[in-house]
């Protein structure tokens, strides 16, 4: 459960400076000219005023508001019941207050909604002494993400329209929406045998398809590894001598750049380039191999935590613009997870597909000049991006040339596209593959793992 904050009434319920002149003026001329009906209006019109704000401060205190609820983590398609308790602590009644559950506007405007409600999140109540009232709704997730729920808005005042209050019932609720994931079990993903497709530069296991030469053969040596053709003309034992390749991993590199991910694409293009590392990365995972990850996006939850929201307002206007997800960001540091296996590693990077955002910090040039150094050399670096400016082309290009195994997923639907990207990495000898779809994520996945 959690608890409502003890907000305090914004200055927003401060007394009507207006009216208080007004009463000031009647007391004034009724004294001078000797008009008591004057001066019964103005003590009235004072009475009136002091009441009205008396009472306005007595609603706006009584009213406290709880969430049943915490963060929570669903997956999409889930729905989660959104409860909130209104309670009056005082003996008096509350006339009117006007409870809203906020929600950011991204969350909204598509079709579908990245969060579909049903029911009610914005509510006129009255509540006697003592009385205790629901608002409740219900959410569907339709769209991974990181979404902010709350806070709660209360709104009440006087009978006379006087006064106005506004108050924060409760702190806002996190939900985390994972990623859809294509489910590849029915593919050949990879072999636990030692004959893999990259050389590895440290001797991990000898690969018998690999002939690298013949030497002497020395103790400790297999008998399997002897050359009897070498042994037999010479006359003297011979071994063997394999290059070492192994069936290696990948380090996800992701490209979440506002310039090459335009809003004109969102949110189909990110959310299909999300799913797609999230599809390998549960692959790798249930092959037995090293996932790692690394992507210029901004993390929703650390953003939060760096910024926070502000639990005390002038105005609903504010309220309502700071429950949204704010959309610059110059955050230049990249998110890394080192190539690990297990499903630890498996949760926290499909926890991290789930909050990230595209940003305007780090070009993906720059994030694999900033990675590189933390990238494993033993995993294939397999690049998702929709647009290639020069300076990312000349960045992947280094990369291939200075001996890392790298592969790239193209997300874009027309061809043509396709081919104007994929045209120079071909020519480099960098595997390219084409994300046209959702419907071709199995394929590419598999393409990719088998290359």
């Amino acid at each position: 459960m959690k608890r409502s904050p003890d907000t305090k009434s914004p200055p927003s319920g401060s007394p009507n400076f207006g009216l208080l002149a007004g009463v000031c003026t009647l007391l004034l001329v009724g004294m001078l000219f000797g008009a008591s009906l004057w001066v019964l209006a103005g003590i009235a019109a004072g009475i009136l005023v002091f009441v009205n704000s008396r009472l306005a401060r007595i609603w706006s205190d009584s009213v406290i508001a709880t969430r049943n609820t915490g963060d929570v983590e669903r997956k999409m398609g889930s729905r989660i019941d959104v409860e909130i308790k209104l309670t009056n602590r005082s003996r008096l009644p509350v006339v009117w207050v006007l409870v809203e559950d906020l929600l950011p506007r991204q969350a909204l405007i598509f079709n579908p909604p990245a969060l579909a409600i049903e029911g009610t999140r914005v509510q006129v109540v009255m509540l006697w002494g003592g009385q205790t009232k629901t608002l409740s709704y219900e959410i569907t997730c339709n769209r991974r993400g990181y979404y902010q729920i709350g806070p709660t808005v209360l709104e009440t005042g006087d009978l006379m329209g006087l006064y106005r209050r506004y108050r924060v019932g409760t702190t806002p609720q996190y939900v985390t929406v994972l990623p859809s994931i294509v489910p590849l079990s029915t593919y050949e993903i990879g072999s636990r045998r030692p004959i893999g497709e990259i050389r590895m530069r440290e001797n991990v296991m000898d690969d018998p398809t690999r002939l690298r030469g013949i030497r002497r053969w020395q103790p400790g040596d297999p008998m399997r590894s002897v050359h009897w053709a070498a042994t037999a003309r010479t006359g003297t034992l011979h071994s063997k001598i394999y290059e070492p390749s192994s069936i290696a991993g990948a380090t996800l590199v992701l490209d979440l750049h506002a310039d090459t991910n335009p809003i004109k694409h969102e949110p189909v293009r990110t959310d299909l380039a999300i799913t797609t590392a999230a599809s390998i990365a549960h692959a790798l995972h249930d092959a037995g191999e090293p996932f790692g990850l690394a992507t210029n996006g901004r993390d929703a939850a650390d953003r939060i935590r760096s910024e926070g929201w502000v639990g005390d307002y002038r105005v609903r206007d504010e309220v309502t613009a700071a429950a949204s997800m704010q959309s610059e960001s110059d955050r230049l540091r990249p998110i890394l997870q080192p190539a690990s296996r297990g499903p630890v590693a498996l949760r926290e990077m499909t926890g991290t597909f789930a909050r990230l955002e595209r940003t305007d910090g780090l070009t993906l040039a720059e994030l694999l000049t900033e990675s590189e150094s933390q990238i494993s050399s033993e995993t294939t670096v397999l690049i998702i991006l929709q647009m290639c400016p020069p300076e990312s082309l000349a960045a992947i290009l280094g990369l291939a040339r200075r001996g890392w195994a790298v592969a790239v997923i193209i997300n874009t639907h027309d061809i043509n596209d396709y081919s104007a990207i994929a045209g120079p990495m071909i020519a480099g000898r960098i595997p390219t593959f084409h994300l046209a779809s959702a419907d071709l994520i199995a394929d590419v996945c598999r393409q990719t793992m088998l290359r």
